[in-house]
């Protein structure tokens, strides 16, 4: 089973800017469609952004043109800079692929308060 470690998150005010980080235990990485997923609390888990084995991406609407998603498959990690944040971004965030593993990471935090 592919093991999954986010970093990156924390507390920023509002209109502030993470990078968050995921590591992938797997050395087939590279063939993975990759994901960010956030889950706030009393909300379902919903996904964020992707990114294909080959750099193709797509976004939330509600975050399109604010985040970014990207990867390096040498590295075995895919990264979300998150820019203009907003207070309703505040959420755990989760990487995975899609379709996603049945075990996940321990999740990183972001708030977004002033």
């Amino acid at each position: 089973q592919v093991q999954l470690v986010e970093s990156g998150g924390g507390l920023v005010q509002p209109g502030g800017s993470l990078r968050l980080s995921c590591a992938a235990s797997a050395n087939i990485f590279s063939t993975y469609m990759m994901g960010w997923y956030r889950q706030a609390p009393g909300k379902e888990r919903e996904l964020v952004a992707r990114i294909t084995s080959d750099g193709t991406t797509w976004y939330r609407n509600s975050v399109s043109g604010r985040f970014t998603i990207s990867r390096d498959n040498t590295k075995n990690t895919v990264y979300l800079q998150m820019n203009s944040l907003k207070p309703e971004d505040t959420a755990v965030y989760y990487c995975n692929r899609l379709p996603p593993f049945t075990s996940w990471g321990q999740g990183t935090q972001v708030t977004v308060s002033s």
